[in-house]
């Protein structure tokens, strides 16, 4: 497959981009054109993301970035706009899910946890990233299908992912005309995020049937809707939630 070059000239920012449906997306922006900017918590994981995606052609730095933390969110900012100038593109995609508790039986540290990196690390990145994006810039938040329908084993976690779905409406907003930002709702895609969902043949079933398509997705999935919600081809979309989960069902 000939890829397009849609991305060319641009700069983009992933967060929780070393494996999984991160990565992925950064892989995909980068061989669009862009040149990206990693990020994880841990430096070997940086380090080694950043060697594979190199070595596909793709102009690429990795930092550290532990969401949570106030100094690496501006560090992250620092540095890109250091060596680039500006940023283009700024997905969020980092995300947390410490618990299969209910809600009503989840510890205060674990809700503050689960708020924290899901929700207000994204807000908190763009307030230090708004002054350096560029007109027609794109911010796109990675939400979940489990935002439309909380289940009980990702309850809390779930209620964080509708959050983004308001989060992306009221951005959309403030920062348009010259900012679009947008949403992706990712139906079950085998990650080691997602392996206690997907690691059993019964319950990997019952998720396939459940979906039209009657299959899991892939990070490649994301990473291709990624790349159109950033390209000029969505040029005319803003605030809205792109559901890409083999039809689930995806109503709140």
């Amino acid at each position: 497959m000939t890829m397009m070059r849609r991305l060319e000239g641009k700069v983009a920012i992933v967060t929780a981009s070393t494996q999984g449906i991160g990565f992925a997306i950064a892989e995909r922006l980068g061989l669009e054109g862009a040149s990206v900017v990693i990020s994880s918590r841990k430096q070997s994981n940086v380090d080694e993301a950043a060697k594979k995606i190199r070595e596909k052609g793709i102009e690429v730095m990795g930092v550290v970035c532990h969401v949570s933390n106030p100094q690496h969110r501006k560090n992250l900012v620092d540095i890109t706009v250091e060596k680039y100038r500006k940023i283009d593109i700024i997905v969020s995609n980092a995300a947390v899910n410490p618990t299969t508790d209910s809600i009503l039986h989840s510890k205060e540290s674990v809700l503050d946890k689960l708020w924290e990196v899901n929700v207000k690390s994204s807000i908190l990145l763009l307030q230090d990233a708004a002054q350096y994006l560029s007109n027609a810039s794109s911010v796109i938040l990675i939400s979940s299908i489990s935002g439309y329908n909380p289940q009980p084993t990702l309850a809390m976690y779930g209620v964080t992912k509708t959050a983004i779905f308001g989060l992306t409406k009221a951005l959309a907003m403030e920062m348009g005309p010259e900012t679009r930002v947008n949403c992706i709702a990712p139906g079950i895609v085998p990650t080691n995020f997602a392996d206690f969902l997907t690691k059993t043949k019964e319950i990997r079933k019952s998720i396939e049937e459940k979906t039209i398509l009657n299959r899991l997705g892939s990070v490649s999935d994301i990473a291709a809707a990624s790349a159109f919600l950033a390209s000029d081809d969505a040029s005319y979309i803003t605030g809205e939630t792109l559901v890409v989960a083999g039809g689930m069902p995806s109503k709140l």
